[in-house]
């Protein structure tokens, strides 16, 4: 970790007392700030709140008060926090500084930070690349961390100049890039998502693109060149564009031809080969393939890697297989492409779990992919109705309702028939009834083997 003195007697207030808020403390305290740490909510654990005070950090829970930003010279925000929230509009119209925790982690960081990012695939391609990475005598190790799930400044304290942490970044993430600076960064694709967040799509935009902000053209940045706003977007970017392509429209970097993956004319696997299925990780694999050539990594460890990989926990996985049933869990999909993506994926006819989150999208997109492959559907939380409208515009006559993604389980099973894939694939976040993705996708499993244990008795 490097010595900064940056940070040495700030004031600063660390706003959210979650993973990504109680590291950046800690590292803050490390780095000899005067820190205080702010959360609406009180915790029915203290462990973690005496862990922090025990340090010597302050922190006040229960509310947001204002008077917090009493000589506050920096605010690191909880990515989730949104702009609208009081003290984080304070603090900006006070003109201090606001930033997240991956700009924090970067900075102190002694290994080059690699950044993922888009609207779908970002957890898969980031999962990829570090495998891909790993048994390389370029890196002594490789790191996951950001969105994946493990905090980005917890890693950036213990990585080496010899290792390379791989980030998965939100848009809530890169919203408040100043100095983030990859040396290689992917953009998988973009899509309309979190303008509720946001506030309009142009800004969600702006909010990707900041992971290629301060590239230079000795840098990398791997865009999908099949999704046009992806495309489009790029064009700001002053990093060395590498393009992959699904579709075989370029043949600038990574692509997909006749069946074959290629990098630059230089064949690497067969899409057959690919042990996780869909077009979609077709894609993912094309932009891992991208980053791993680049920093000179060998075909023969990309294939192993690609041959073996079953998939990311939430994201098409695949649970088990019951009475001729297999059950997917999709939680990850937490906007309409995603579901799309998912059931294209399948051969067979599926039985859709769906709802959650309403967001004021309209779902007609999904009409043709449900006609094509979806014959069941239980739908769920706030956006139930409108999914069960258009479930019956594309011809579903078996629709119903459930309380939530778990309770969903038993019906969808009564609604299959032998040889179904029975598929968790929400189109819609969890924060109506699930404080995460996770959870949501947690639930179902558990709901799953209940059914499985109940059924065999």
């Amino acid at each position: 970790m490097k010595a900064i003195k940056d940070y040495k007697n700030k004031n600063v207030l660390v706003l959210g007392l979650g993973t990504s808020g109680s590291n950046a403390a800690m590292l803050l305290h490390k780095l000899e700030a005067n820190v205080t740490v702010n959360d609406k909510k009180v915790p029915t654990d203290l462990s973690l709140v005496n862990k922090l005070t025990q340090q010597g950090i302050k922190v006040v829970t229960g509310s947001h008060p204002l008077e917090l930003l009493e000589n506050c010279q920096l605010m690191v925000k909880n990515p989730g926090i949104p702009y609208s929230n009081p003290l984080v509009k304070k603090a900006l119209a006070q003109q201090i500084p606001v930033i997240t925790e991956p700009e924090l982690a970067y900075e102190v960081s002694d290994a080059p930070l690699l950044g993922v990012t888009g609207t779908n695939g970002k957890t898969t391609t980031t999962t990829l690349i570090s495998l891909m990475l790993k048994k390389f005598s370029r890196f002594q190790n490789v790191y996951s961390a950001g969105n994946i799930g493990t905090s980005v400044s917890m890693v950036a304290q213990e990585a080496k100049k010899n290792d390379v942490i791989v980030t998965e970044l939100s848009s809530f993430q890169l919203n408040s890039i100043t100095k983030f600076h990859p040396h290689i960064a992917v953009l998988t694709n973009i899509y309309e998502a979190h303008t509720d967040f946001h506030g309009t799509h142009e800004k969600y935009i702006q909010a990707k693109l900041n992971i290629t902000k301060n590239q230079t053209p000795a840098d990398y940045f791997i865009v999908n060149w099949d999704n046009e706003e992806a495309r489009q977007a790029s064009s700001v970017s002053k990093a060395t564009i590498v393009p992959f392509s699904a579709a075989g429209t370029t043949q600038a970097g990574s692509y997909l031809h006749k069946g074959q993956l290629y990098y630059k004319n230089e064949k690497i696997i067969s899409a057959a080969e690919i042990k996780i299925p869909g077009e979609h990780n077709v894609e993912n694999a094309l932009a891992a393939i991208a980053v791993a050539k680049l920093l000179g990594q060998s075909n023969e460890h990309i294939v192993e890697v690609l041959k073996t990989f079953s998939g990311v926990k939430h994201r098409t996985q695949y649970l088990t297989s019951f009475k001729n049933r297999l059950f997917y869990n999709d939680s990850k999909a937490t906007n309409i492409e995603a579901t799309e993506k998912a059931l294209a994926s399948f051969e067979k006819l599926v039985v859709l779990l769906a709802g959650g989150l309403d967001r004021g999208l309209s779902f007609e997109p999904l009409i043709e992919p449900l006609k094509k492959h979806v014959h069941a559907l239980v739908v769920f939380g706030e956006t139930a109705q409108q999914l069960a409208a258009v479930g019956k515009r594309a011809g579903i006559e078996q629709i119903a309702f459930a309380k939530d993604a778990a309770v969903a389980v038993p019906q969808a099973f009564k609604l299959s028939e032998p040889g179904d894939v029975i598929l968790l694939s929400p189109a819609c976040a969890s924060w109506d009834q699930w404080p995460t993705f996770e959870v949501r996708g947690d639930k179902y499993i558990e709901a799953v083997e209940k059914l499985i244990k109940q059924m065999e008795v």
